[in-house]
């Protein structure tokens, strides 16, 4: 874990998953210590099916620790890499659970993938609130502003909080650019422009990251950068590069990319709020694998 704060601005806990190189956020107003918790992560073995609570523990540990009241639960998008533990620490922890209102979208994309049966609400109801861009949310003495980041998925928000930004997958650290776009619903075009307008607030706002990989050459894990530092060396999207570059790149780096090892059973699970399936007749939980989808 890893913590920092800007003066008058939110104080920020960071808490990196490894077997997913996913970085989970509490952000908290330092005056009235109200928290959010963005990206939370289940742990799940899916070798074995197994379920686990190591990350979210940690979470939890952190808000009792520093005595926080957690008002919200958010996600930048529906991911493909990780379940969402937003269920297990709403229960702990209290709070609102809040993603974009373009989930809709998201679950009628892949329900009809997983062939979900009619009992599957596709309105975005499995979760507390839908986002539209615009909104603002309150923590404590701060707001949350929302923005519709879409590209990489349609239901991709980033979180602007004080001088920090959580943009989820759209950017990833300088040295390794930014996330796919071929993903249902995603597109090349679509997410540049959402960078761009993220490269348009203040130079010196901090941007924190969902994921990072490892640049080659880099020995350690980054997932803070700035508005600055992106526009001057990304390798994808610095300043500099046309749309029409970028399309081309990405989606020529797209096609070369793997199906993320998680992608069935975190989208089927990340879709309805982070809730498992329901238990069958035998009392056992079960996620459907599609043969020969894409």
């Amino acid at each position: 874990m890893t913590i920092g704060q800007t003066r008058g601005g939110p104080r920020i806990a960071a808490f990196f998953h490894e077997p997913s190189f996913t970085v989970s956020y509490v952000v908290h107003d330092p005056l009235s210590r109200q928290a959010a918790i963005i990206d939370s992560v289940l742990d799940f073995d899916p070798a074995s099916g197994r379920t686990a609570f190591t990350s979210a523990d940690a979470i939890t540990a952190h808000v009792l620790e520093a005595e926080l009241s957690v008002a919200w639960h958010l996600e930048t998008h529906i991911h493909a890499d990780h379940l969402s533990a937003a269920p297990y620490l709403q229960a702990r922890l209290g709070g609102q659970l809040a993603v974009s209102r373009a989930i809709i979208t998201v679950q009628a994309l892949f329900g009809r993938l997983f062939n979900a049966g009619s009992d599957f609400v596709r309105d975005g109801s499995q979760f507390d609130r839908l986002l539209d861009d615009g909104d603002s949310l309150p923590l404590g003495n701060l707001d949350c502003e929302v923005l519709h980041v879409p590209g990489h998925t349609p239901a991709d928000l980033a979180f602007l909080i004080g001088d920090a930004a959580f943009v989820g997958d759209t950017l990833f650290m300088p040295d390794y650019g930014t996330a796919r776009a071929d993903f249902p619903g995603g597109d090349a075009r679509t997410l540049f422009r959402s960078i761009r307008r993220l490269l348009a607030l203040p130079a010196e706002t901090r941007l924190f990251l969902c994921h990072d990989y490892k640049a080659p050459g880099r020995d350690s894990f980054c997932w803070e950068t700035t508005v600055a530092a992106q526009r001057a060396a990304n390798v994808h999207v610095r300043d500099g590069i046309d749309e029409d570059s970028f399309v081309a790149m990405r989606e020529a780096r797209d096609r070369s990319l793997a199906i993320p090892q998680l992608l069935m059973p975190s989208i089927q699970v990340n879709m309805q709020g982070g809730h498992l399936p329901a238990p069958e007749s035998n009392g056992v939980r079960y996620l459907k694998i599609p043969i020969d989808a894409f």
